[in-house]
C-alpha cells in the first residue's frame, strides 16, 4: 500500500500539467527576485517607497509576470496539455523542456539587461528601442561595455539563468498505465480547465477586467508613474508595445468646444517684416537642471556649485525659466518637440506610423523666408533617426560624423562609442557656420555627456569628479561650450544671432529634490542674444516665472525673428509675452504630465489621476486636490490631447491643411 501511494505521488508530481505548473511558478519567482534586485540597485530613484508599498508593487507585478510567462511558454503549454500519451516519451519530453527553457531564459535575460537602461530612460524598454537604434552600428560595442561596467547586473543575470536551468522540471518518461477511457477523459478536462485559466492569465484577470492588461494597468499599484518600472517586466513591455502603433481619436468633446479651449494654430502679424536674426539651437545631451549651479544655489545649504561654470556665467545674460521641462526622457523625443513643437503623447513621434506626416519646424518656416538651414550631430549619420527627421522637417543640410571625417580624414576624435568628442565637434560647428551665408538657422545635438560616461584622456584630472559618473562628462561638455562661444564671438555672424540653449532630457540624479516626477523632467531652456542690454533682459523677466516646455521654443524663436506666416505649434511664445495657457506639457509614460504655477498634474488618458503641490510638497509625497487656479484644467488637457491626436491621424500638422 505504501509503495502504491509513493508511486501515485511520484506520478502526480511528474505529470505534464503538474510539471508545467511548477515551471511557471519557478519563472514567476525568478521575476519577483529580479524585481527586488532592480529596486535594490535603483534606490536612489525610489528612496520614498515603504516596505508596505514595495510589497504592493511586488504583488501587482505578478499579474504582468504571469502574462509574459504564459505568452513565452505558449508552445510548451500546448505540448504539455494535449491529451497524448506520447507526452511521456523521452524525445517529446526533451522538446517540451527546451520550448519552455529557451524562451523564458531569453525573457529573464532581457529583463535583467533592461535594469540598467530603464534606470536612465525612465521606462521599461519597448519595441521602439530597436527602431530608435536600428542604424547604430556600435550598439554591440555599447552593450559589451555595459556588461563590464555594470558587472553586478551581469552576475545577477547569470545566477537567474542558472537557477532556471537547474530548477526546471521534466515530465515522467514512463507511459501511464491507466485505462484509455479514464486517461483521455481526465486529460481532456484538464486541458479545458487549463485553457480557461491560461486565457485569464494572459488577459490579466477576469470579471471586471474586460480588456487585456496593458502597460497603463501598472498605474493601479503605483503612487507615481516612475514606479511602473518596478511593477512591469521587460518581456511584457516589448510584447504589449508590439500590439500598439496607432493613435485613436479620443472624442472628449465637439470640434467647436475643442477649438475654443485650445488651438495650436499661430497667426502672427502678416504685415511685420522679419529681422533676419541668425538662430542657433544648442541641444545638450542629458543636461539635467540639477547639474547647473545657476538654478540650484539653494542646494546643499547654499554651498552647491554644480558642474557647469561656463553655463552659470552665460545664463546671467540669458532669458531663462524657473520652471522648464522636457517633453520626454529620450533623445528621440527631443527633436520633434524642440524643433517642430510636436509633443510626445504615447510613443515617440518619429517611431509612429505618422512620422511621414507633413511637418513644419523652425528650419522649414525660416527656410521659406530665405534662411539657410543645417543640422549637426557628431554621431554616425544614421544614428537615432536624426538625419531622417532633420530632412523631413526641412533642414537643407546635415553634418554628421561622415562630413567631419571627410574634412579631417586622419583625425582621432571619435570617443570610441557614440560620436566625435564635443570639444572638436563644436569647433567644427562654429567654423562651418562662418562659411554659411546669412541669415541661417542651425541646430546641434551634443553627445559626450552620455553613457558610458567617458571624457578625453587629457582631461581625466581636470574636471570635478562629482558624485555620479556623468558629472565629469557634464563638466567636459560645459568646457567645450566655453570654447565654442570663444570661437563664435570672433566671427561675423555672432552678434546678430539668437542662441537657444536646452537639453534633450535628464539623466542620473543625486538630490532628492530632483528624484520625482517633476525633477526627472527639469531641463534648462534659455535664450541669449549678444546684443541684449540689461534693460532688455529685465523687461522680459516677468515671463521667466511661467512654466515652459520644449514645445514653447519654436513659437518663441519665430516670434523673435518676426516670422510673419501662420504655422502649427503645440506651444506658445514665452520669450516675448505671457502665455495664454500658463502650463507646460510633458509625457511621463503612460500619463500626460502638466506643470502649472503651483501643481504637477497627471492625466491618464481620460481624467486627472493625480495632482501634487510642489511648492508645499517638493518631493511630491502626497497627492493634492486641484487648486482653484487649476479647477478647470482637465478640459484644457483633453482639448490639447484631442487636437494632437486628430491632427496626427488626419495629417494636419501644417497650416495649409488646417
Amino acid at each position: 500500500m505504501a509503495q502504491t501511494n509513493h508511486t501515485y505521488l511520484t506520478s502526480f508530481w511528474r505529470h505534464p500539467w503538474t510539471c508545467a505548473a511548477c515551471n511557471l511558478l519557478i519563472v514567476l519567482t525568478l521575476y519577483s527576485a529580479s524585481r527586488l534586485f532592480y529596486y535594490y540597485i535603483s534606490q536612489d530613484l525610489y528612496a520614498d517607497i515603504t516596505t508596505t508599498h514595495l510589497m504592493e508593487l511586488m504583488k501587482g507585478g505578478i499579474r504582468f509576470d504571469l502574462t509574459a510567462t504564459l505568452y513565452l511558454s505558449s508552445a510548451y503549454l500546448l505540448m504539455q496539455l494535449l491529451p497524448l500519451k506520447t507526452r511521456h516519451s523521452r524525445t517529446y519530453t526533451k522538446i517540451a523542456y527546451y520550448l519552455f527553457l529557451i524562451p523564458n531564459a531569453i525573457g529573464l535575460i532581457i529583463n535583467s539587461m533592461d535594469m540598467v537602461y530603464s534606470h536612465f530612460s525612465g521606462k521599461r524598454t519597448t519595441l521602439t528601442f530597436f527602431t530608435e537604434f536600428v542604424h547604430d552600428d556600435n550598439l554591440l560595442n555599447i552593450l559589451l561595455q555595459a556588461i563590464g561596467q555594470y558587472w553586478y547586473v551581469t552576475i545577477f543575470g547569470v545566477i537567474i539563468l542558472l537557477l532556471l536551468i537547474f530548477l526546471t522540471r521534466k515530465n515522467d518518461p514512463r507511459t501511464p498505465t491507466s485505462t484509455p477511457l479514464y486517461y483521455y477523459t481526465r486529460e481532456t478536462i484538464i486541458l479545458l480547465v487549463s485553457v480557461y485559466l491560461i486565457v485569464i492569465g494572459i488577459r490579466g484577470g477576469f470579471g471586471a477586467y474586460t480588456r487585456p492588461i496593458t502597460l497603463s494597468n501598472a498605474l493601479e499599484y503605483t503612487n507615481r508613474p516612475l514606479e511602473t518600472n518596478i511593477v512591469l517586466n521587460t518581456p511584457f513591455s516589448l510584447m504589449r508595445s508590439a500590439e500598439g502603433g496607432t493613435y485613436t481619436r479620443p472624442n472628449y468633446m465637439s470640434t467647436q468646444e475643442m477649438e475654443q479651449l485650445y488651438s495650436p494654430v499661430h497667426i502672427p502679424d502678416t504685415t511685420s517684416i522679419p529681422n533676419y536674426h541668425n538662430v542657433v539651437v544648442l541641444i545638450l545631451e542629458s543636461f539635467s537642471k540639477e547639474y547647473i549651479g545657476y538654478y540650484n544655489h539653494h542646494l546643499d545649504n547654499g554651498t552647491y556649485t554644480g558642474y557647469t561654470p561656463f553655463l552659470d556665467s552665460l545664463l546671467t545674460h540669458c532669458i531663462t525659466y524657473d520652471l522648464s521641462i522636457s517633453s520626454g526622457r529620450k533623445s528621440i523625443d527631443a527633436m520633434p518637440c524642440i524643433l517642430s513643437a510636436i509633443p510626445r503623447i504615447g510613443e515617440p513621434y518619429i517611431l509612429t506610423p505618422y512620422s511621414t506626416n507633413q511637418v513644419q519646424s523652425i528650419a522649414s518656416c525660416l527656410g521659406e523666408i530665405g534662411y539657410q538651414t543645417a543640422f549637426f550631430h557628431g554621431a554616425p549619420n544614421g544614428s537615432m533617426g536624426f538625419k531622417a527627421y532633420a530632412r523631413a522637417c526641412g533642414f537643407d543640410q546635415y553634418f554628421g560624423m561622415d562630413e567631419y571625417n571627410q574634412l579631417y580624414p586622419n583625425n582621432n576624435d571619435f570617443d570610441g562609442t557614440w560620436a566625435i568628442w564635443d570639444e572638436e565637434f563644436l569647433q567644427y560647428y562654429a567654423h562651418t557656420m562662418q562659411s554659411m551665408p546669412t541669415p541661417f538657422m542651425t541646430a546641434i545635438f551634443t553627445a559626450s555627456s552620455h553613457h558610458p560616461f567617458r571624457i578625453p584622456e587629457r582631461y581625466k584630472q581636470r574636471f570635478t569628479q562629482g558624485t555620479l559618473p556623468i558629472h565629469p562628462c557634464v563638466a567636459y561638455t560645459d568646457y567645450a561650450l566655453r570654447r565654442f562661444f570663444e570661437t563664435a564671438q570672433k566671427q561675423d555672424w555672432f552678434h546678430n544671432t539668437l542662441f537657444v540653449i536646452t537639453a534633450d532630457h535628464t539623466n542620473a540624479l543625486y538630490h532628492d529634490e530632483y528624484k520625482n516626477d517633476k525633477g526627472l523632467y527639469e531641463v534648462p531652456i534659455a535664450f541669449y542674444d549678444p546684443q541684449w542690454t540689461q534693460a532688455e533682459i529685465d523687461q522680459r523677466l516677468p515671463n521667466t516665472r511661467q512654466p515652459v516646455s520644449h514645445t514653447d521654443i519654436m513659437p518663441s524663436v519665430l516670434s523673435y525673428v518676426q516670422y510673419n506666416k501662420p504655422y502649427i505649434a503645440f506651444g506658445e511664445d514665452v520669450l516675448n509675452q505671457t502665455k495664454k495657457y500658463p502650463i507646460a506639457f510633458g509625457y511621463n509614460d503612460p500619463v500626460v504630465q502638466v506643470l502649472t504655477n503651483d501643481q504637477l498634474i497627471q492625466f491618464d488618458g481620460q481624467h486627472i489621476s493625480a495632482a501634487y503641490n510642489y511648492l508645499t510638497d517638493p518631493d511630491l509625497q502626497h497627492k493634492d486636490t486641484l487648486s482653484n487656479e487649476n479647477r478647470n484644467i482637465e478640459k484644457i488637457i483633453q482639448a490639447y490631447v484631442q487636437q494632437y491626436m486628430e491632427r496626427m491621424i488626419e495629417d494636419r500638422l501644417v497650416i495649409g491643411d488646417w
